[in-house]
């Protein structure tokens, strides 16, 4: 017959009996033992959530403005690739308050959001590359501003690249505390006796 639970190492509880032989009525059993519960979301913890979350934060609201300027100095098409950079923000936030509270379902939402984060920072650093500068309505700084666009969207690649490792870093904590086997597992009790 096979075990439909089996222990494993999330709970191990310890304890101690006393001997047998020096046993008085009552006295087999101590007071006090100790129970060690390696729970899953202290595992988050020792990632810096909120530390990360706040570097998230930051990083879309600096692609957002930086791309607004070049947008509205250069031409509206450079908005396709930075507005959509609030989705940062929103990952940011949610990865804060992950990390603020044991509240499963705002890790679970703070993964699904650095997972969208992550594909997105790709994309943006693509369209980044590919959107074209062409500064249009200028006089003679054309050569001044043209450097100046292509400094601004490399800043921006750059910014989008903290991106994708905070998002990779924070995927790989939040699925610490997300994908674990918590079903069909009983605590590991130890009983250990005096001799």
């Amino acid at each position: 017959m096979r075990y439909t639970f089996k222990p494993d190492d999330c709970m191990v509880i310890s304890i101690p009996l006393g001997s047998i032989r020096n046993m008085r009525e009552g006295q087999l059993m101590p007071e006090k033992f100790t129970c060690v519960f390696k729970d899953s979301y202290k595992v988050f913890l020792r990632g810096r959530p909120k530390e990360l979350g706040a570097a998230q934060l930051s990083i879309g609201a600096f692609v957002i403005c930086i791309g607004s300027l070049v947008a509205f100095e250069d031409h509206p098409s450079h908005l396709i690739y930075t507005l959509p950079c609030a989705l940062f923000i929103a990952s940011g936030i949610l990865t804060f308050a992950a990390g603020r509270s044991p509240i499963m379902p705002v890790v679970k939402l703070s993964f699904i959001f650095n997972i969208i984060s992550l594909f997105w920072s790709i994309a943006a650093i693509a369209l980044c590359l590919l959107v074209d500068i062409g500064p249009k309505q200028y006089g003679d700084d054309i050569s001044k501003l043209h450097s100046m666009f292509v400094g601004l969207r490399v800043v921006i690649c750059v910014l989008c690249g903290f991106e994708l490792i905070l998002a990779l870093i924070l995927i790989y904590w939040e699925s610490k505390a997300i994908c674990r086997p918590h079903f069909n597992t009983l605590p590991l009790i130890t009983i250990k006796q005096d001799v």
